[in-house]
């Protein structure tokens, strides 16, 4: 465990893991010296682990591009997390003057999702392990846990709540900022 332990701090030590990315669409994890698939990144991202991924010629920044490729391959190789309607609504942002913000909220509600099922699973520590749970026995647990999840859920919904009329009172805020004296529109200064 304590090796273990070393052998973290000291790829810490050492900045985010580097992979490179070639024409022929091998990744090249630059500390292992060997070529990996996305199912290794995969791991990397369920680990914790820091990495980028740069293109090996010009040295651009591809770790999104290769994030979503593993989100597309989550997507259509079982079940998915996203409904057609939402992957819609989605990119019905792109372009739009909400573009930002949506993804500001987006991020801050996935984080706020993260804390409740750290909450979750902190509460349940010990019934269980952790790493061979599978959907069907949360879904057992949280039945039994009813109320439990009424309060946990609650309190996700209302920082969701909060954080969106944050964001309308922000972006109403800009507005009468951008467009002074106009009805429905207050500025900054008060």
């Amino acid at each position: 465990m304590a090796a273990s332990r070393r052998a973290a701090s000291q790829a810490t030590d050492l900045g985010p893991r580097i992979l490179k990315k070639y024409p022929n669409r091998r990744l090249y994890d630059t500390r292992a010296s060997s070529y990996i698939t996305l199912a290794d990144v995969k791991r990397m991202v369920l680990d914790n682990e820091q990495f980028e991924v740069r293109d090996a010629k010009s040295g651009e920044e591809l770790t999104r591009s290769i994030l979503l490729q593993i989100i597309l391959e989550e997507e259509t190789g079982g079940v998915p997390m996203f409904s057609s309607q939402t992957l819609a609504q989605i990119i019905r942002f792109y372009g739009h003057a909400m573009q930002g913000m949506m993804g500001v909220y987006l991020e801050k509600n996935m984080q706020a999702f993260v804390d409740l099922q750290r909450r979750l699973g902190d509460q349940a520590q010990g019934m269980f392990d952790a790493k061979t749970f599978t959907p069907e026995a949360w879904s057992q647990l949280l039945s039994g846990q009813t109320p439990v999840m009424q309060g946990l859920m609650g309190n996700y919904l209302e920082q969701s709540k909060n954080l969106f009329q944050q964001m309308q009172e922000q972006m109403q805020k800009q507005a009468g900022a951008l467009f002074p004296g106009m009805p429905g529109f207050t500025s900054g200064k008060r």
